[in-house]
């Protein structure tokens, strides 16, 4: 318990046996009303009220006396006489001018002199002439200094006498005297001055004892001569003198203040209140009010109990400091009644009175005595009936004529002192308490004024009960007490308002004054409760705990209304409760009533919150079950949660009030009451609307979700260990996925439009302003990812709170985007393919010639060695669709990290089912077919070659795919893949075609392939070589891979097909180039180089191709630079306009495909392309070979663009330059001119090595790539042995991160992998090697069909139980 409630609960003990004992002494009574009359207490307070009046200092007048004037006399004879007064104050302090006093006097004595004083004495010339003397002195340097330092009023009083004496008696006889009273004169008007500027400055607060001194002196100076200019200028020159004189009391109502307070208190006339005083005049007298004081200080002396008595404390320290400052108090006002009525002085010895001195001037009554403890809230002091002039010795002052016996004790009757003063006190506080509520004019107290805008007493009233308590006795803790007793009971009585309440604690707590040195008991023990008596103490927390009580109930009352549109304020209850009441100490309170109030209010709160929903939810949901819609729910949950979200607001800062939580009351009720009925309320619409065969609104549905889940947040955040009584996404999920449905319905109609209105333009302001890359594609690409986001952006902004049902919702709109984009670039790619296949102007004119024109044509062409090669005219709109699948490309991307693609598949996969406990179902599988090349076709056109193309078809004459057109070729490579979904066998037929200008297409030949998932089981490629039925055959490189319903894999998908579409318009924009890139780096333009000034024409070479070559010089290094320069300008050409549309990606894409190209007609001059027979390619001598490396360098240098001033590579990146192709094109010139036999054991070398690494890493999975792609054809080319390194499956492929890993990987195999296949291609120029070959063929299949079958088996054998990997996979 702390110190605060033990010290409480002793005073409480005392305070009971005092009840007990049944005392009524004078001051120790009880606050209670009583039985005094109303008459008695008007009497009571008129009498202290005319004491008042009959002690104030007297007004004072000036009166002409037209007597002869006395011989000139000194009121002094000398200086010591002068500041007599001032030796007598000890206090050296208060004898020191204020800090500033001297540059504020030097100032109004510079005015005198100017004539600037107003008063009238300082305008007489010799005045002037004594301060204009005596400020040359003033402002002397050293004295001015000395002065500032000291401030002592001795020094300044005595060089004013000084140098006035030596001013006025300039020119006077020796035995003149008449110049020593204008001295005086002077000095009194110094004086005089000094305390005005004193007071103007309102130094007087803080010198009072100085302004006094100041005063008395000033009268000592005139005590002779009251006339402070000549006396023949007064008075009509009569030369009489003219003396103050005091007023003398009229006795009337009207000259008495109080007394006019207390009339208007009672609400009586002042003609009824004239006659009482006339009446009780002679009783009421000031010698009445000094024997009080002598009555009441001989039984403070005796203990009696008509005084406090130490009983009445509860530490005996508290009564000893009261008694202590009760009988200094007593003194000086016994010795102000005498002061004021000095004739009182004669029934009183000599030595019972302290030395005093009469009121000389009305000056004085600025300066009061009023004892400093009763000085709380008197601004007004000079209306105050005691005036002391200086500090007194009390200790004269006794009760030695007056020391009444026990026996008169009893008897003992007080002329002002009624016999119960608290309780008389306390009915006058309130009657003046109610006169002033009551009066609209109330004049406020300035302490009221200031701390409160509450309306309390006026000022006169509050004069009048400070007289009283003055008069009474009643210290200052009493009158506190019962100050606030009356504000109390008129609060409960409901006459008061809260604020007054407020107001009167407030004024009741602000701290006292400064009071004088040895008059600070009431200042200490006002806040200390230890000093008061038991009788304050009872009554104070009487006052409490009856406030306490009332202001609970008020609380209660109030917090009923905390929910209602504009609730009162519950501040200036609590403000009042917390700061005025349970933060006083003499406050005490049982936990177990707390926890009642707070639990009856909690209760009540959740009624409240329980009507106030009944009245929401007639509001908002109509009676009528078939009118019921998701809007009600909606509206129904708004005005919930803006109920809710206003009171959390209303109540932010002070969440609890006594301990209860409006906002947790509301939502406890509301939210669970909200829950069951709109669970009902929609399980009722969605089964009305079931019924009448109808849907709700898609966007109905996702605002109730929205709604639902926001109540849904707060019931958690208030009641989290209650669950929310409606299923939200259980009940609300068919909205979301109908909304997917209707996205798929529509993506392709989205698709369409944005192609249609784009016409893939540069999104340039001008068409001379050069494009910034983010400038470079269109606006469809923009729209249909607009599109895309808005879908997505659409589900995450519900915040759906199912992981599992939003990674779903993600997997079905991510194969809407995979359609969306698979749309496009169909579309985007027939447009280009068709503004690619555009024919030349020559073309469309062949196409008007006859049959015999065109081979007079071909023959003249023939004759003059006329390659018909010209440059392909680019439209810009091809460009940007290339930059559009490339910016499509990036935005995926983007959009498969904002998805978050990957914890979307793995929420899915934690709630996948075990792979033993998943149904069977129908899967459908993608097959990707890779056309990879052809070898000895047919030749169909006049020249001797084909224009070859593939197309693919299902058994029922479906086109699925159609390659590019590989120009003048009989050896073509398209390397075009596609994707074929089937959920079972397919066969499929691949015919090549060959391209011609007019008429119909010519068939080249045809193959057939069964694709069978149960032969694809273990998902490796496997590779075919097909005859056609004609002559020669073509290479497929087939994969399978189950469909998913996997977000993982319709990314992947969407990401392919944009790459795989890249790829084929950039290989198609290649192929416009290609054919001027085979016609720059031909044999034929190699052997123009090395034979040059030997001219065969074309015809004459082709009958005789076998002839030997006839051997030449060496070219220099400027013939095969020159012989370059065609090529480097038509790249020149081409890829200024390529740099003006494409993008900076697009465009080293492009560069990288043709530098691929020139890679591949380079390795066609040096070998033959890879198979099991010999070719009739020839072998190129060294001269040959060694202009084709310089090619190759010079293109490597012109690809990689160096600038020569910074040297920074601006063209093909450096690691992309050096292919694995670009080293197997370099390793050539070490085996080239090697010998047949000397080739054979290097290949046979290599075909060990390879099979000992094979052997080396029989722990892999898959066997090493040089292994596994039978490229001779034979029974491998027939049965398709599956190749060991895993394709690129759609799950490497589902993001650009991915794609770029699976290249790089690619790469380093590559590298790591060294093969003899460069060995074998220069073998196939050497008809020896022929067996050779055959041999190796057969020997790699063997190799590849161990490989395959290893691998099955330790799948098989990874999978458990030896079971095949062959069968169709469960998912």
């Amino acid at each position: 318990m702390s110190n605060s409630s033990t010290r409480s609960t002793g005073i409480s003990r005392r305070v009971n046996s005092l009840e007990n004992k049944g005392h009524h002494r004078m001051n120790g009574s009880r606050s209670g009303k009583g039985n005094i009359s109303h008459n008695d207490a008007y009497l009571y307070a008129l009498r202290v009220a005319y004491l008042t009046y009959l002690l104030q200092p007297r007004a004072r007048r000036t009166q002409h006396v037209p007597a002869l004037q006395p011989p000139a006399q000194r009121s002094s004879t000398t200086v010591n006489d002068l500041m007599k007064d001032f030796s007598l104050i000890r206090d050296n302090k208060s004898t020191r001018f204020p800090h500033g006093f001297m540059s504020e006097l030097e100032k109004r004595l510079t005015g005198v002199l100017m004539g600037k004083e107003r008063k009238p004495e300082y305008n007489d010339a010799a005045v002037k002439r004594t301060f204009a003397a005596f400020l040359n002195a003033f402002t002397e340097q050293s004295f001015k200094k000395r002065m500032e330092k000291d401030r002592r009023v001795e020094d300044l009083v005595l060089i004013f006498f000084s140098n006035a004496t030596k001013e006025l008696q300039k020119g006077k006889a020796p035995g003149d005297d008449t110049w020593k009273l204008m001295v005086d004169r002077h000095l009194a008007l110094f004086i005089r001055l000094i305390s005005l500027v004193l007071k103007d400055h309102d130094w007087t607060r803080e010198r009072p004892e100085l302004a006094s001194r100041l005063t008395t002196l000033e009268s000592k100076l005139l005590a002779h001569d009251q006339d402070l200019t000549t006396g023949t200028s007064r008075n009509g020159g009569s030369g009489g003198t003219s003396v103050e004189v005091t007023v003398p009391l009229t006795y009337e109502v009207k000259d008495m203040p109080l007394v006019q307070v207390v009339a208007r208190i009672f609400g009586l006339r002042n003609s009824q209140v004239q006659s009482d005083i006339n009446k009780h005049k002679a009783l009421w007298t000031e010698k009445a009010a000094l024997s009080d004081l002598k009555i009441y200080q001989a039984y403070l002396n005796l203990n009696s109990k008509w005084t406090l008595k130490s009983e009445d404390f509860d530490l005996d320290e508290g009564y000893d400091a009261w008694r202590k400052a009760e009988i200094q108090d007593l003194s000086q006002m016994m010795l102000a009644i005498v002061q004021s009525n000095p004739e009182l002085a004669k029934d009183t010895s000599a030595s019972s009175l302290p030395q005093f001195h009469r009121q000389t001037s009305a000056s004085d009554s600025t300066e009061t005595m009023y004892p400093e403890s009763f000085k709380r809230t008197l601004e007004h002091p000079e209306r105050s009936s005691f005036v002391l002039e200086q500090s007194i010795d009390t200790k004269g002052l006794g009760s030695s004529e007056q020391s009444p016996d026990g026996s008169a004790e009893d008897n003992a009757v007080f002329a002002y002192i009624p016999s119960e003063p608290r309780v008389y006190y306390r009915f006058i506080l309130a009657e003046a308490l109610s006169h002033d509520l009551n009066d609209a004019n109330l004049q406020n107290t300035g302490a009221t004024t200031e701390s409160s805008s509450g309306k309390l007493l006026s000022k006169e009233s509050t004069e009048l009960l400070n007289e009283i308590s003055v008069r009474w006795r009643i210290p200052l803790v009493s009158r506190i007490v019962l100050f606030l007793d009356v504000f109390h009971e008129k609060f409960i009585e409901q006459e008061i308002t809260l604020d007054t309440l407020d107001a009167a604690f407030n004024f009741a707590k602000e701290p006292l004054p400064e009071t004088r040195k040895g008059s600070d008991f009431m200042a200490t023990s006002l806040f200390d409760r230890k000093k008061w008596s038991l009788t304050d103490v009872a009554l104070n927390q009487q006052i409490l705990s009856d406030l306490h009580d009332a202001l609970m109930r008020d609380l209660y009352a109030t917090m009923q209304q905390c929910y209602e549109q504009k609730p009162p304020n519950i501040g200036p209850i609590m403000y009042v409760l917390e700061h005025h009441v349970c933060g006083d100490p003499s406050f005490t309170r049982s936990s177990e009533d707390l926890d009642t109030f707070t639990g009856a209010l909690y209760e009540g709160l959740r009624q409240k919150a329980h009507e106030m929903y009944k009245t929401l939810l007639e509001q908002h949901v109509p009676q009528e079950q078939n009118s019921w819609d998701f809007f009600h729910v909606i509206e129904l949950g708004k005005a919930v949660t803006s109920l809710a979200q206003k009171i959390q607001k209303r109540y932010k800062k002070n969440p609890e009030i006594m301990g209860v939580n409006p906002l947790t009351a509301l939502v406890e009720t509301m939210l669970p009451l909200y829950a069951e009925d709109a669970r009902d309320i929609v399980s009722r619409i969605l089964q009305l609307v079931q019924e009448k065969d109808e849907d709700v609104p898609i966007e109905d549905g996702f605002q109730l979700y929205q709604e639902l889940v926001e109540i849904r947040r707060l019931h958690s955040q208030s009641l989290p260990n209650v669950p929310f009584a409606f299923h939200i996404e259980d009940n609300l999920a068919g909205f979301v996925w109908r909304w997917i449905q209707t996205t798929e319905s529509t993506i392709r109609d989205w698709v369409d439009q944005a192609i249609k209105q784009d016409k893939f333009h540069v999104r340039t302001d001008s068409t001379q302003q050069i494009p910034t890359e983010e400038q470079r594609h269109s606006v469809s690409v923009i729209d249909i990812f607009s599109s895309f986001n808005q879908s997505i952006d659409r589900i995450v902004q519900l915040n759906w709170d199912n992981d599992l049902q939003y990674a779903k919702f993600m997997t079905a709109l991510a194969k809407v985007v995979g359609v969306g984009i698979a749309r496009y670039c169909d579309i985007v790619e027939q447009q280009f393919s068709k503004e690619m296949d555009r024919l030349t102007p020559e073309q469309e004119i062949a196409t008007n010639q006859t049959k015999q024109e065109k081979w007079l044509q071909l023959a003249k062409d023939t004759w003059n060695n006329k390659e018909k090669i010209e440059p392909f005219q680019f439209f810009p709109e091809s460009f940007v669709k290339l930059n559009n699948i490339d910016f499509a490309a990036q935005q995926l991307d983007k959009l498969e990290n904002e998805v978050n693609v990957d914890a979307c598949a793995a929420v899915i996969q934690s709630h996948a089912l075990p792979v033993t406990q998943r149904q069977r179902k129908v899967n459908n599988y993608v097959f990707t077919i890779k056309i990879v090349e052809a070898e000895d076709l047919k030749a169909c056109d006049m020249n001797g070659f084909s224009d070859p193309y593939v197309v693919l078809g299902d058994e029922y004459q479906k086109r699925l795919a159609k390659t590019r057109i590989v120009y003048r070729n009989l050896n073509p490579r398209w390397e075009e893949t596609v994707d074929i979904t089937t959920q079972g066998p397919l066969n499929i037929i691949a015919t090549v075609w060959d391209w011609d200008v007019m008429g119909d297409h010519d068939c080249v030949g045809r193959a057939s392939l069964k694709l069978d998932p149960s032969h694809f089981g273990d998902f490796l490629p496997r590779e075919y070589w097909l005859d056609l039925d004609s002559q020669g055959r073509i290479l497929l490189r087939v994969s399978m891979e189950g469909e998913r319903d996997d977000i993982q894999f319709y990314f992947g998908k969407a990401f392919r097909i944009l790459k795989r579409t890249e790829r084929d318009m950039t290989r198609t924009i290649t192929d416009k180039l290609s054919a001027y890139i085979h016609h720059c780096l031909s044999r034929r333009t190699l052997r123009g180089l090395i034979q040059k000034g030997l001219t065969i024409s074309t015809v004459s070479n082709y009958f005789n191709r076998n002839r030997p070559q006839q051997t030449v010089q060496a070219p220099s290094e400027i013939e095969v630079t020159n012989a370059l320069k065609p090529l480097l300008a038509y790249f020149d050409d081409n890829f200024a306009i390529m740099n003006q549309t494409l993008t900076s990606t697009s465009m080293v894409m492009v560069m990288t495909r043709i530098w691929k190209e020139v890679l591949v007609t380079i390795e066609s001059l040096l070998v033959p392309p890879l198979s099991d027979k010999p070719s009739q390619q020839r072998q190129l001598n060294q001269q040959e070979l060694d202009v084709v490396f310089k090619w190759l360098q010079y293109l490597f240098d012109f690809f990689l663009a160096v600038d020569e001033e910074t040297g920074e590579a601006n063209g093909v990146p450096l690691d992309i330059l050096r292919s694995p192709k670009y080293f197997d094109i370099t390793t050539l010139n070490f085996f080239y001119f090697e010998s047949t036999d000397g080739l054979i054991r290097t290949s046979e070398r290599m075909a060990s090595a390879t099979a000992a690494r094979q052997q080396s890493q029989r722990n892999r999975l898959s066997a090493p790539a040089s292994l596994a792609a039978p490229a001779f054809g034979g029974a491998a080319g027939l049965v398709g042995l599956p190749s060991a390194r895993r394709s690129k499956s759609i799950m490497l492929s589902r993001n650009l991160g991915t794609m770029k890993k699976a290249k790089e990987e690619k790469w380093k195999e590559a590298q790591a992998d060294p093969n003899d296949d460069m060995i074998l291609r220069i073998l196939r120029m050497r008809p020896e090697a022929e067996r050779y070959l055959k041999d190796r063929s057969r020997q790699k299949e063997r190799l590849a069909a161990a490989a395959a079958a290893e691998m099955i088996v330790r799948q098989s054998l990874m999978a458990g139980g030896g079971r095949m990997m062959g069968s169709l996979p469960r998912r």
